[in-house]
């Protein structure tokens, strides 16, 4: 079992969660609303359990779990786990924390950008990844600045041609 810290006795170990109120509603009283449409209405049953891929996506994305360590990043929905993404810690250049607004990386939820991919829950404090691959990856969560530092503490040493 590996330790929460490092030889310096520095945590090398940071977790956060964050949560959207907006998107886990909007997501509830959608799949709540198809579910009763498809159950009442036969002509829309089809369309109406479609559309709960809607609902599902503002509840998968509308909270997550952000986990940093020396292996690298994982974030995950925090109401079904297994959806997640890892980043190791050896596809990562470098690390850091800025105020970003979700117009900035696509809007909310989860987004892809030309070069970027970002999970965005709201404006605020965010972990800017810049991947050795040079692409982004930015999640908003608090206490960011923290997590990029021990990020950065861990980074593989990269050579100037890289």
């Amino acid at each position: 079992m590996h330790s929460p810290h490092d030889n310096s006795g520095k945590r090398t170990v940071w977790y956060r969660s964050q949560y959207s109120g907006w998107m886990l509603a909007v997501g509830t009283v959608l799949a709540i609303a198809l579910v009763t449409v498809a159950a009442l209405v036969e002509e829309y049953r089809t369309v109406s359990l479609v559309l709960l891929t809607a609902a599902a996506a503002f509840l998968v994305t509308g909270g997550i779990k952000v986990t940093v360590s020396v292996r690298g990043v994982t974030v995950a929905s925090a109401l079904v786990p297994f959806f997640r993404r890892t980043i190791a810690v050896d596809r990562i250049a470098h690390a850091e924390a800025r105020w970003t607004r979700p117009m900035e990386v696509g809007g909310w939820g989860y987004r892809w950008k030309p070069g970027m991919r970002a999970v965005s829950l709201r404006e605020g404090d965010a972990l800017w990844l810049e991947l050795t691959r040079g692409t982004r990856f930015v999640v908003t969560v608090d206490d960011a600045e923290t997590a990029a530092d021990l990020l950065n503490r861990h980074l593989p040493p990269r050579s100037e041609g890289r």
